[in-house]
């Protein structure tokens, strides 16, 4: 986690810190900020409620998880009604999510080819960290940026689900208090706009063998 950091702050994050996941709040009543539908995706995309899944089922598979990596990205406006702008920082920072889960998912891959997960073809590419022994969730801002327009809205199934990526406020946090937990600040400056994301971390549970 502490690469995966490092490898944030030199792709362009504001800030990036890691803090335990049981020191993350969450409250089930940020559904209902969802289900307001201010951002326009209630519905409309599947990584946003209600497809993405109960509140309660996300906020316990967010408790499975250890450690969590928060990053944060800030864009400069013109002003407070550059919308524009702020669409274009939201863009950037999408691009540094996906760029950091190719990063982990490397990462992931090459602890599993040291651990002797090889086919005869090199190393089994089943998907990142399958036999690393690690887990990890990809959380960003809002609702999932990958495609301009979410195959949700033209009933096709979703075109990429390998780099889909839920919101923090999907899982129900405290997107403010998890700025403070981090040490950040959850507003940089007038004139500017932050995003915030986290990749959760957690050793994979093995069944035991006799």
């Amino acid at each position: 986690m502490r690469a995966l950091r490092e490898e944030a702050l030199a792709l362009g994050a504001f800030r990036a810190e890691l803090v335990r996941v049981e020191d993350i709040s969450t409250d089930a009543s940020f559904r209902s900020l969802c289900a307001s539908n201010a951002c326009g995706n209630y519905g409309k995309n599947y990584m946003c409620p209600p497809d993405v899944g109960s509140i309660e089922e996300l906020m316990q598979e967010l408790r499975t998880y250890e450690t969590a990596l928060v990053y944060q990205t800030v864009g400069l406006l013109e002003d407070s009604y550059d919308f524009e702008g702020m669409m274009e920082a939201g863009n950037r920072h999408n691009e540094l999510a996906q760029k950091l889960r190719s990063f982990a998912g490397k990462e992931l891959e090459q602890r599993k080819c040291a651990r002797g997960n090889r086919t005869e073809e090199g190393c089994d590419r089943k998907g990142a960290g399958q036999g690393s022994g690690i887990r990890l969730l990809h959380l960003g801002a809002g609702g999932c940026r990958v495609c301009t327009t979410c195959g949700k809205r033209s009933g096709e199934p979703c075109r990429f689900p390998e780099k889909a990526i839920g919101s923090l406020e999907a899982y129900g946090v405290n997107v403010s208090l998890l700025a403070r937990t981090a040490g950040m600040r959850y507003i940089n400056g007038q004139n500017t706009v932050t995003y915030f994301g986290a990749i959760l971390c957690r050793a994979a549970v093995t069944a035991a063998t006799n």
